[in-house]
C-alpha cells in the first residue's frame, strides 16, 4: 500500500494572491504560522518574497525569483509577497501538515484574545475568492501592526510573536493523537520501508514500482498565501 509522496512529504502548487493590494500596500497572502511543519518554497514563475520572523532572527524579507528556494522551521511567522505572478511549489514535512490542520493566520491580539473572532476571520474564504482578500486583509492590518513593533519596540515585538506561537502550539498540543496518526501514516512509513530496505541488501524488497501523482483537478483550494493545487498520488505509472 502506498505510503503517499515520496519521504512522506506534502506537495502544493500555489499561485499567490495578485490583482488587489491589502489595507498595507501589499499583494500577497496571510501571515500565518506552523506548529510542527517544516516548509520550503521553490520559486517557478513570477517574482516576490517571503517575509520570516522569528524571536531569535526577528524579521526580513528574503526575495523571490525563478528559481529561488526557501525553507524555513516550525515557528517561523511567514508572508508570500507577490511581485508579479508568482508561483511556487510548496515542499512542506509531515505529509503537508500544514494544510491539515497545523497552521495559525496571524490577525493580532485582539483575535488571539477573542476565539470567536478568530473564527469569523478564519472562515472568511466561504464566502469565495473575495471572502479569502478580505481576510488577507483583516490579516495584514494585524500584520502591519507587528512590523511597527518591529521598528519601534523590538522587546514588544518578540513578546508578540512569542505569545502568537504559544498559543498555535498549544491548540496543536489539543490533536496530537490526529497529528501523530498522519505522521505514522506518511514520513514514519517511509523510514520503516527504508530500514527494511537495508536489512534485506542484498536482496531487495519486493517488485520495483511506480506510481504517479497529479494535482488536485477543479476549482483550487482558497488557502492562506493563495491558490493551492496539492499533490497527490492517483495510481501505478
Amino acid at each position: 500500500m502506498s505510503a503517499g509522496l515520496l519521504a512522506g512529504i506534502g506537495i502544493t502548487h500555489l499561485t499567490v494572491y495578485d490583482g488587489r493590494p491589502g489595507p498595507d500596500g501589499v499583494v500577497g497572502g496571510c501571515a500565518h504560522v506552523h506548529a510542527v511543519t517544516d516548509e520550503a518554497y521553490f520559486v517557478v514563475a513570477g517574482t516576490g518574497a517571503i517575509d520570516l520572523h522569528d524571536t531569535i532572527h526577528g524579521f526580513r524579507r528574503i526575495p523571490l525569483a525563478p528559481g529561488s528556494y526557501v525553507q524555513f522551521a516550525p515557528g517561523t511567522l511567514h508572508r508570500a509577497v507577490n511581485h508579479g505572478g508568482l508561483q511556487v511549489v510548496c515542499l512542506m514535512s509531515n505529509s503537508g501538515l500544514a494544510e491539515r490542520g497545523d497552521a495559525r493566520i496571524y490577525f493580532g491580539p485582539d483575535a488571539d484574545a477573542d476565539p470567536e473572532l478568530y473564527e469569523r476571520y478564519r472562515r472568511l474564504p466561504e464566502k469565495g475568492y473575495d471572502g479569502a482578500l478580505e481576510r488577507r486583509d483583516r490579516s495584514a492590518e494585524g500584520y502591519a501592526a507587528l512590523l511597527r513593533l518591529w521598528e519601534f519596540d523590538r522587546e514588544a515585538y518578540r513578546r508578540r510573536l512569542a505569545d502568537f506561537v504559544a498559543l498555535h502550539a498549544a491548540a496543536m498540543a489539543k490533536i496530537r493523537p490526529d497529528l501523530e496518526k498522519i505522521v505514522r501514516a506518511g514520513p514514519e512509513a517511509w523510514l520503516d520501508g527504508t530500514r527494511e530496505r537495508l536489512g534485506l541488501l542484498p536482496a531487495m524488497l519486493g517488485q520495483p514500482q511506480a506510481e504517479r501523482g497529479e494535482a488536485e483537478a477543479g476549482e483550487p483550494k482558497l488557502g492562506m498565501c493563495g491558490l493551492l493545487r496539492p499533490v497527490h498520488i492517483v495510481g501505478e505509472a
